[in-house]
């Protein structure tokens, strides 16, 4: 449970490196579940879960931070995006 806490905190942390160019655009990112086995599920919010680039927006920005920054996660999905 402490482990999942301070995983939790790091992954906020990470997300807020690149928050500012979410909002940018009108969009930000939400946690939406760790799993047990270090899967980080999380929610596109705004312009982000819409835009077409919201999946390159996923893996070169999201999952590039989360995974630099905590290297015990796995993979990065969000749970809400659409293949165009």
């Amino acid at each position: 449970m402490l482990m999942e806490v301070v995983l939790r905190e790091k992954i906020e942390f990470a997300l807020d490196t690149i928050r500012p160019y979410l909002e940018a655009d009108g969009g930000n990112v939400r946690i939406v579940e760790l799993t047990e086995d270090f899967v980080l599920k999380i929610e596109m919010l705004g312009n982000c879960g819409s835009c077409p680039m919201s999946s390159m927006t996923l893996k070169a920005g999201v999952e590039e931070a989360i995974l630099r920054s905590i290297p015990e996660i796995k993979r990065v999905e969000a749970v809400n995006l659409t293949v165009a």
